[in-house]
């Protein structure tokens, strides 16, 4: 992140880019701040700290919820949920990824705003946060005066999304200079080892429509090829992905297309039937009401 939002302003002031700077404190609730590794961080005292227009949260070192939920609750991090809701009263925009999320939420910041969190936690969030309108396939999510991303490497895509707000002209140089390409979602990296440890009956919807992608799918036929009812299977894809069978079987499809579009020379009409339609103008409709792109920019 802070090398992101160096490295922005250094190519600004090196090619003349009409951008603001900027300028960035590192502040902690605790005198000494270490990290997982044990380095310790120098930080600025919340009350030393300049009035921002952003706050940024780190993620938590915690990977599953029997470790993560219990951090939630440290002295520390209250106290950094409370220097939040007040940096956020005096007109501070909040912004985390990964884990962070989960400490945005806490707070009471996202409550009635969309967002999204790491992929392998949004089933917990979920259940956690029902007052927070998840939408865990997306890379990145503003809402108001939050934003919130994915998975641990989604703080690149956040801190280019401040970037961008700046000045989409240096945001697009700072991509290059990074060696970082635009991402759709993050449902793709989803594992599915891992979503059959929290819900075996999703991950074996996920795996058998994945192999039958390029047909005609009814969620009858899915239903008795799991031995489960629609019911049952809508409310477990509900519960892990708050999504219907048919949402996710959209996703699973536009996924493999942009897959084909950007891998492929395939024509639009042999892509469209490989994910299960009829032609290519169905297709073109999904891709873009889905993700606000078309055909051209997304081969391009």
């Amino acid at each position: 992140m802070f090398d992101s939002l160096s490295i922005a302003n250094a190519l600004a002031q090196a090619t003349g880019i009409a951008a603001e700077p900027f300028e960035i404190s590192v502040v902690g609730v605790r005198a000494e701040v270490r990290t997982a590794l044990g380095m310790q961080v120098p930080v600025c005292a919340i009350g030393d700290a300049p009035a921002p227009d952003w706050v940024i949260l780190p993620a938590l070192n915690h990977m599953n919820a029997d470790t993560l939920v219990p951090v939630l609750g440290r002295d520390d991090v209250i106290d950094a949920m409370a220097a939040l809701r007040r940096w956020h009263r005096g007109g501070a925009r909040v912004a985390a990824a990964c884990t962070g999320t989960f400490v945005l939420a806490e707070s009471g910041l996202l409550d009635g705003r969309a967002a999204t969190t790491t992929w392998w936690l949004s089933a917990l969030f979920r259940q956690r946060y029902p007052q927070v309108h998840l939408d865990a396939h997306r890379i990145l999510v503003p809402s108001g005066g939050a934003l919130t991303a994915g998975a641990a490497l989604s703080h690149l895509d956040l801190a280019l999304c401040l970037i961008r707000n700046s000045n989409p002209e240096l945001a697009t140089l700072v991509a290059k200079y990074l060696v970082y390409d635009t991402r759709l979602s993050q449902s793709v990296y989803a594992i599915s080892d891992h979503i059959a440890h929290a819900a075996p009956l999703v991950e074996r919807f996920d795996r058998w429509v994945r192999e039958h992608l390029g047909t005609a799918i009814s969620l009858d036929t899915v239903a008795d090829a799991l031995a489960t009812s629609k019911r049952t299977l809508t409310r477990h894809l509900n519960a892990v992905f708050g999504k219907t069978p048919v949402e996710y079987i959209q996703d699973l499809r536009v996924e493999r297309a942009v897959h084909l579009l950007k891998t492929s020379k395939l024509t639009v009409d042999r892509i469209a039937e490989q994910v299960g339609y009829a032609d290519g103008v169905i297709l073109r409709t999904l891709l873009r009401r889905r993700i606000g792109k078309g055909i051209r920019e997304l081969r391009s």
